[in-house]
């Protein structure tokens, strides 16, 4: 009895590591889109969409996000922007009344002393935008490019545009960091590479 309940034991045990069959497979990065040959696909990663968010969509849909990662791209440079000048520059006016810009916090700490007034307004700035399309595509300030150079600026853009949503997310982690525990990096100013600009 003892010696069937060892053998079945070790049956089942040697069966774990037989060789199983394994099934062929592709990886999203090797999975053919219909949408491999659009601007933006660059290597090494070439057309990369681990979540499928193009399987089966129009060429319209497509588009339509694409915009939307141009957007994006755009409103993360800004930010870092805004994240970063600070650290040098305070406008000399009042962001709200009684409240100069001098006394607001850097990065997320800049969050609680926003009064509600502005967050009324940053949130109607940004509705505005999103529903009416203020930021659209302007006729004024476009250089004449020929087709060759217009398509490598928009490939630069959406390059920068997806360095700089990495960035911004990496500033946000940093400084949420240091809200939990200040000075876990031991630096004492955002911008460490350039100390010359604190002085």
């Amino acid at each position: 009895m003892k010696t069937a309940a060892v053998l079945s034991l070790l049956a089942s045990t040697a069966a774990a590591f037989a060789p199983a069959k394994m099934a062929a497979s592709k990886s999203a990065l090797n999975m053919a889109s219909e949408f491999e040959n659009e601007l933006g696909v660059i290597a090494p990663t070439g057309f990369w969409d681990p979540a499928k968010l193009s399987s089966g969509i129009s060429q319209e849909k497509f588009d339509y996000y694409r915009t939307l990662e141009v957007k994006h791209g755009r409103v993360c440079m800004l930010a870092i922007l805004g994240y970063v000048a600070p650290e040098t520059y305070r406008f000399g006016f009042d962001i709200a009344p009684g409240l100069p810009c001098a006394e607001v916090p850097n990065g997320i700490a800049a969050l609680d002393s926003i009064p509600v007034l502005g967050w009324v307004q940053i949130i109607w700035a940004v509705g505005a935008v999103e529903l009416y399309g203020f930021l659209g595509d302007f006729e004024v300030g476009k250089l004449d490019l020929d087709d060759e150079i217009l398509e490598e600026r928009k490939l630069q853009e959406i390059q920068h545009g997806r360095i700089a949503m990495l960035g911004f997310l990496e500033l946000i982690r940093h400084d949420s960091q240091n809200l939990v525990t200040p000075g876990f990096d031991g630096l004492d100013n955002l911008i460490t590479g350039l100390p010359f600009i604190y002085n």
